[in-house]
C-alpha cells in the first residue's frame, strides 16, 4: 500500500506536469499563435525569439528557388524545441541578391527576388524592436544564406549599442551557416566526397542538406543531369542524398543551439 509521504510525491509529480503542459505554447511558430498565448507564453519564460532568415533565389535547373526558406523553416523549429523557451518568427524570403538592373549574381536567373541591403536591415530592426517592445530579452538572428552575414552582425552591433542598459540583446549567430562551410565539409570528405562535387552552390553539400530537409525540393529527374559550372549550379550534385544531408542537419541544429545558449547565458 502506497504511504501517505509517496502519495504526496507522486501529487505533486503530477502537477508540475500539468504545469509545464499549460505553459507550454501551443506551437512555437509566432504565427500560430493567438496574441493571448504569445503573452502567456512570455509570461512563462519563453523570452527568446528566432527569426529564420532564408532567400528567393535560383539555385540550378534541379532545386526549387524558396530551397533557404523551407530549409531554415525546418531547422529553426527543431533549434527552438532544443532550447525549450523559444518562439519562431515568421521566414524572411526577400533579401539582398544583387544588382536588380543590370542584373548580377543570382539576378541574372529568373525568379530570385533581391531587395537593398538598407532595406533589409531596416526589415530586421523593425521586427526586432517589435519583439522587444512585447517584451522578448533574447532577439537570435538566423541566417541561410551567406550573402546578408554582415547584414545581420551590423543590426544586431547597431541595436546593442542602443540598448546597452536594458535587459534586450541581438544575436546574429555566425555558428548556424558557418558549421556548413566547416565541420559539414569535413564530414563529407571523410566519406570520400571531393571539394568539386560539394561546391558552393546547388552542388552537392546544398542538394543533399535539401533532400534531408524535404526531398519535393528537389527535381529528381533533372538531377543526374545537373552540370557544374552552367545553369548556376557550382558543384556536382549528382551524388547528393538524404543520407548525406542529415549529416549537415543534425550538426547545423547543434552547433546552433549550443551558440545560443552560451550568447544567452546570463
Amino acid at each position: 500500500m502506497m504511504s501517505v509521504a509517496s502519495r504526496l510525491v507522486v501529487l505533486c509529480l503530477a502537477c508540475v506536469a500539468q504545469l509545464a503542459w499549460a505553459q507550454a505554447p501551443a506551437s512555437v511558430w509566432i504565427e500560430e499563435l493567438t496574441w493571448t498565448e504569445v503573452r502567456d507564453a512570455l509570461r512563462a519564460g519563453h523570452t527568446t525569439v528566432i527569426v529564420p532568415i532564408g532567400a528567393t533565389e535560383q539555385n540550378g535547373p534541379h532545386m526549387v528557388l524558396g530551397k533557404h526558406n523551407v530549409r531554415v523553416h525546418v531547422l529553426a523549429e527543431r533549434i527552438a524545441r532544443e532550447l525549450g523557451n523559444a518562439l519562431v518568427a515568421p521566414v524572411i524570403a526577400y533579401v539582398p541578391e544583387g544588382s536588380i538592373t543590370p542584373p548580377a549574381a543570382h539576378m541574372r536567373y529568373a525568379g530570385t527576388i533581391s531587395i537593398s541591403s538598407e532595406a533589409f536591415q531596416k526589415m530586421l530592426e523593425g521586427a526586432a524592436r517589435s519583439f522587444r517592445q512585447h517584451g522578448f530579452r533574447d532577439i537570435v538572428l538566423l541566417g541561410d544564406h551567406g550573402g546578408y552575414q554582415a547584414d545581420e552582425r551590423a543590426v544586431a552591433a547597431r541595436l546593442n549599442r542602443e540598448w546597452a542598459s536594458s535587459g534586450t540583446r541581438v544575436h546574429a549567430v555566425p555558428e548556424y551557416y558557418r558549421v556548413v562551410e566547416t565541420e559539414y565539409v569535413a564530414a563529407l570528405h571523410r566519406r570520400g566526397v571531393s571539394d568539386a562535387e560539394i561546391g558552393t552552390h546547388a552542388g552537392l553539400a546544398d542538394t543533399s542538406l535539401a533532400l534531408a530537409v524535404d526531398p519535393k525540393l528537389v527535381r529528381a529527374d533533372r538531377l543526374a543531369s545537373a552540370t557544374a559550372g552552367k545553369d548556376g549550379v557550382h558543384g556536382d550534385p549528382r551524388h547528393a542524398t538524404a543520407e548525406l544531408g542529415q549529416v549537415g542537419v543534425d550538426l547545423i541544429v547543434a552547433r546552433t543551439v549550443e551558440a545560443i545558449r552560451k550568447a544567452t547565458h546570463r
